[in-house]
Formats: structure tokens, C-alpha cells, sequence
């Protein structure tokens, strides 16, 4: 994991920590973003959307040119670390999928998807979500948010009770941006307004390449990660590869 120590002038070594095997899904339903819904259902009126200027999530051609905002690059993604928030990249089959921070009992999950030219995604992301939820025995409600309309959610567990969580989204030029709020931050929003200042100071790298709605934008390991990793490779023939373990199970696997 990736730290920034709260003290002034004090950070600590930038290292990679293993992803956690119970970690919260990354994709919301099984299928809910390789296809889009055959039925045409209803979906709830979306919160008014302020017209003014960007003020974030950021497109890389968007960023003012005066932030100092410092960045750590994960190829699709670059993202902010305040100070005491963890940054984890998670895994899958051995490609990175998401970047996890972790603000104490806190905790924001981020993707992000192509998307098309001529509309978002989250409007229909966001209904899949709640009927998925709702038919695996969670609840799901849409509700006006820091970032337009998002997701007042119940996610179901193997032991009852279900998790609670907040499933926010914001549509960019051509990409489209989701984050998955979970312990403290989803039911208390004075715990959740630190890792909503971090989504809000994404850049989002969508580049030129040609690619389908829905499709994950492709994030690498930070570029200090690696460095060291070659900086620690032995001379013998075969080096150790940088472990990370694969994430945890999907949401839609809770039986």
C-alpha cells in the first residue's frame, strides 16, 4: 500500500500491500457492465447537475494547469493520496483493475470505463446496480449526492444483516468514473467527505484508442513501485515477481 503519514514533512516509503481477499466487489453484478439491460425500465429523475465549471473528477485535458495537487500514476488513473489515506491497487488474473483507499474505517473503490461519445453510462450503470442488489436480497436507493444522483445501497453477506454502502458515478468525455463507498463513509457522511475530496481529484486518462463502452481503462502498477522492484531484483537468473494477491470474491457471489 501506498502512505501518506499525517505528520508534516514526514512520509513513508512507497511500498505495494497486498490486496485484501475480502474486500468489497469492484464490479457491482455479474454482467452489469458487459451488456446493458434488454428491458426498458424507468429510472428514477436525476438530481439537478450544476452547469458551472469542472471542479472534478478531472479529464487529463481538463486539469488546471496551476494544480499542485501531487498524483500517483496508475496508467487510466491518477490519484490523489492526502495525508493518512492508504492507497491499495487490487488484482486480477494478474492485470491491476482498481485502486482501493483506505481512510481508517473508510474505504473508496475505484474503476473507470470507456464510454460513449454521445452519452454516460451512469444513469443505466446505476439502475443495474439497484436491481441486482435487489434481487440478491440487498436494497438500493437512489438518492441526491455530493457528485449528482447516486446509490444508497445494502450489499447482502453470508452472515445476514447485509454491508452498507455508497455507489457514486460521475460521466466524462468519454470515460465514465465509479467509486464504491464502504464502512464508516457510507452511512456518515462527515467520514466519507475525505474520500469524496480524493474522487473528486481523479484525472481520468482515457487516451486515443479506439475501445468499447464499458470497457475498463487499463491501469498499470506505479511507475515507484516498479523501480524499486528492478532495484531489488537479485542477479540470479530468476528474479522474484512483485505478489500481489487476487482480489476478493464479487458481490454477486454472496449466495
Amino acid at each position: 500500500m501506498f502512505r501518506r503519514r499525517r505528520e508534516a514533512d514526514e512520509t513513508e516509503e512507497v511500498t505495494v500491500d497486498e490486496a485484501r481477499a475480502d474486500d468489497v466487489a469492484l464490479d457491482d453484478v455479474a454482467d452489469a457492465d458487459d451488456e446493458q439491460s434488454d428491458e426498458e425500465t424507468e429510472s428514477p429523475p436525476a438530481a439537478p447537475v450544476d452547469s458551472g465549471p469542472t471542479t472534478g473528477p478531472w479529464d487529463a485535458a481538463d486539469v488546471p494547469k496551476d494544480d499542485p495537487t501531487p498524483r500517483v500514476d496508475l496508467g487510466g488513473l491518477a490519484v490523489p493520496i492526502p495525508d493518512g489515506i492508504e492507497l491499495r491497487v487490487e488484482v486480477a488474473e494478474e492485470v491491476v483493475v482498481a485502486a482501493a483507499l483506505v481512510d481508517g474505517a473508510s474505504q473508496l473503490v475505484v474503476n473507470a470505463f470507456a464510454a460513449p461519445r454521445s452519452a454516460g453510462l451512469w444513469d443505466d450503470v446505476r439502475r443495474e446496480i439497484a436491481e441486482s442488489l435487489t434481487e440478491s436480497g440487498g436494497t438500493a436507493e437512489h438518492t441526491a449526492g455530493t457528485f449528482g444522483t447516486e446509490l444508497r445501497a445494502r450489499i447482502p453477506g453470508e452472515s445476514g444483516g447485509g454491508q452498507p454502502a455508497r455507489f457514486v458515478g460521475v460521466d466524462g468525455p468519454r470515460w465514465f468514473l465509479r467509486g464504491l463507498l464502504t464502512g464508516a463513509a457510507a452511512t456518515d457522511v462527515a467520514q466519507g467527505r475525505r474520500l469524496e475530496e480524493v474522487f473528486r481529484g481523479i484525472v481520468v486518462v482515457r487516451g486515443n484508442d479506439a475501445m468499447a463502452p464499458r470497457d475498463p481503462l487499463p491501469l498499470h502498477l506505479p511507475r515507484e513501485v516498479m523501480e524499486q522492484a528492478v532495484e531489488k531484483e537479485p542477479e540470479a537468473e530468476e528474479a522474484p515477481r512483485l505478489q500481489l494477491r487476487e482480489r476478493g470474491p464479487e458481490i454477486t457471489e454472496i449466495q
